[in-house]
């Protein structure tokens, strides 16, 4: 079930490539429902809050006409930014299935874990390493260009 999520978070991903962003991309599902589904879009916007994970959970309670995602998991292609982890709190995310860790600047779990941190109102559930050898290629190669 996350891997057919994650294939299409990848899906986005590789769009923010063909568009020069970095490429990662969210999904987010409640049961079997696609409600949103984006990628970077930083350059193209010039706007730095516009993640994946903020994009897909703006587009997500759009959809339902309110800003609680309760029984929603989003699937994402790289771990979430700490920007990305407050607002995956503060949506009430229930599940985030992650594909490749972020050793630089993870939040959920590999430098910080803010999507699980006990302080905080609400913490997600995180299922890692969903794809990470596909979500992780793309960005190699996307930085192997940069370069």
């Amino acid at each position: 079930m996350y891997r057919r999520y994650m294939e299409l978070a990848l899906e986005e991903a590789r769009t923010a490539f063909a568009k020069g962003e970095v490429p990662v991309g969210a999904v987010i599902v409640k049961g079997d429902r696609v409600l949103s589904r984006a990628h970077n879009l930083i350059e193209t916007l010039g706007d730095a809050t516009a993640h994946a994970e903020v994009l897909a959970i703006g587009a997500a309670c759009r959809g339902l006409g309110g800003w609680r995602l309760e029984g929603c998991t989003m699937a994402v292609t790289l771990e979430p930014c700490p920007m990305c982890a407050g607002a995956i709190v503060q949506a009430r995310l229930d599940t985030v299935v992650v594909g490749a860790f972020d050793f630089k600047a993870g939040a959920a779990g590999s430098v910080y874990n803010i999507v699980q941190d006990r302080r905080l109102n609400h913490r997600a559930k995180v299922v890692y390493g969903v794809m990470q050898e596909e979500c992780s290629e793309l960005l190699k190669r996307f930085f192997q260009q940069k370069r």
